[in-house]
């Protein structure tokens, strides 16, 4: 199910105080963190291989969130799983938005957002019909399949999205 709204439920949304979690020049800092919400931000500007780039530094945040090394089968498809989710948003950003700004992912309990930020106009949206057989045009199909939610946030006058999907940790 995919949703406009900026936040679910009982989200807090960005951080109020405006803090980013990034220094002058794009380069990811130790996280915040505040009541159990820890929080990171990768800045893609001039980077190339965004892609990898940006699973890496998931990947990062997982191991310092203790969701990796996971110790069963169901924690490590639930880590692959944000990985994957974070794999597809960033492509998506590069294929239909020029590429992406920025990857925030942030754990609040046992639940993990991830939003990326472009300058697209385009709406996200899983292909409909899905044709499992064809190449392509599975990116939104595998966010929506994976995902508690996810949605679009714009910002009233300012170009660009954020593009947005939340992740449950295993029982």
């Amino acid at each position: 199910m995919s949703s406009t709204r900026p936040f679910t439920p009982g989200d807090r949304g960005p951080e109020a105080d405006g803090a980013s979690g990034m220094s002058e020049g794009g380069a990811a800092v130790p996280p915040e963190s505040s009541a159990g919400r820890q929080v990171r931000r990768l800045s893609f500007d001039g980077a190339s291989g965004v892609v990898p780039l940006a699973r890496d530094f998931a990947r990062q945040a997982l191991y310092a969130w203790g969701w990796l090394p996971a110790a069963t089968a169901d924690q490590r498809a639930a880590a692959e799983d944000v990985l994957l989710v974070v794999s597809e948003l960033v492509t998506n950003a590069c294929l239909h938005a020029e590429g992406p700004d920025e990857l925030w992912i942030a754990l609040d309990n046992k639940v993990i957002r991830i939003e990326v930020s472009d300058k697209g106009n385009g709406q996200p949206a899983p292909r409909t019909p899905h044709r499992a057989g064809r190449p392509g045009g599975h990116g939104m199909f595998i966010v929506q399949r994976l995902c508690l939610d996810w949605g679009v946030v714009r910002s009233p006058g300012l170009a660009g999205k954020k593009v947005w999907a939340e992740l449950g940790a295993p029982a």
